[in-house]
């Protein structure tokens, strides 16, 4: 036996122990056509495919997983409503009615209303003293709050008319306090205080009602002027009655002499007026009887 034979025999033991074949793949089985080859090598192509298709999603997936119009839909509703409650909320807090707020805020507050008696044309100073005694006396835990209720009217004075801010309860300043023995003495040695209103050591508070009523006539202006600054009317603006006109010039009784008209370097006595028209009503005497006349206040001057 020749070499050659040796080594050959030696390949094939070896072969056949790892059990590898020495038959090259990628070439046909012996008694296979080249037309049979062909189509095992497509009918292989065709199951990758069929793989790499199992493993790709299909259209009705990637449809499944996004949003359909009517969920996208329905989304932008929940913001939109979401959005409008919000814009509501706003304008109901901006449209509220300031008399309201003013209530509420009103009935929250501390302590009771009382009415202290002051010197006549003295509430401001007083109101400057007591806010002094309670820093002074550690009182800020039983004094609360001192008022001098104000309010806005037009005054007619030398025919202009104006708007001044005049006292609503001229020698009165309300106080909202606890009441306890140290408080009372607090407020009640005030300087230029004459006294509590009723009973001198137990005053009886204001009812919340009368506390509305004293304070609401200046929560009404500042909503006006408010208002009027922005250009838009409120609800208090718009309920409010009108501001109370005065006039400084003349009074009901005074009596007067009539400067122009028919009746100029007469006498009378006034016994209406009406300072939105600028008018009074007078009793001139003619011919020794007293005639009713109408007159502006241009035609008249006080005596």
């Amino acid at each position: 036996m020749t070499e050659q034979h040796v080594s050959e025999q030696y390949d094939e033991t070896v072969a056949e122990a790892t059990g590898e074949s020495t038959v090259d793949e990628t070439q046909p089985a012996a008694g296979t056509t080249p037309e049979d080859a062909l189509v095992e090598r497509v009918a292989a192509d065709v199951a990758d495919e069929d793989e790499d298709a199992a493993e790709t999603p299909t259209d009705d997936e990637v449809a499944d997983e996004t949003p359909t119009d009517d969920e996208v839909a329905v989304d932008g509703d929940e913001v939109t409503e979401e959005a409008t409650d919000e814009d509501a909320t706003e304008e109901a807090a901006e449209g509220e009615d300031p008399l309201e707020e003013f209530r509420r805020t009103l009935w929250a507050k501390p302590g009771d209303w009382y009415v202290v008696h002051t010197y006549s044309g003295m509430e401001n100073r007083v109101k400057a003293n007591l806010e002094n005694r309670i820093i002074s006396l550690n009182m800020e835990d039983y004094i609360h709050e001192i008022v001098v209720p104000i309010e806005e009217v037009a005054e007619i004075k030398n025919g202009q008319r104006k708007l001044v801010k005049r006292t609503v309860l001229p020698g009165y300043v309300l106080v909202r306090m606890d009441l306890t023995d140290e408080s009372w003495a607090a407020v009640r040695h005030t300087p230029s205080v004459t006294g509590f209103v009723g009973h001198s050591h137990q005053p009886v508070p204001l009812s919340m009602s009368e506390v509305e009523d004293m304070l609401a006539p200046a929560v009404v202006a500042a909503a006006e002027a408010e208002a009027a600054a922005a250009g838009t009317p409120t609800a208090a603006a718009t309920g409010a009655a009108k501001k109370p006109v005065e006039v400084a010039d003349f009074d009901v009784s005074d009596s007067v002499m009539v400067v122009d008209g028919p009746f100029a370097t007469l006498h009378a006595t006034i016994t209406e007026i009406n300072a939105e028209s600028q008018r009074v009503k007078a009793l001139v005497e003619i011919f020794g009887r007293e005639t009713p006349v109408e007159l502006s206040f241009s035609q008249i001057q006080k005596v």
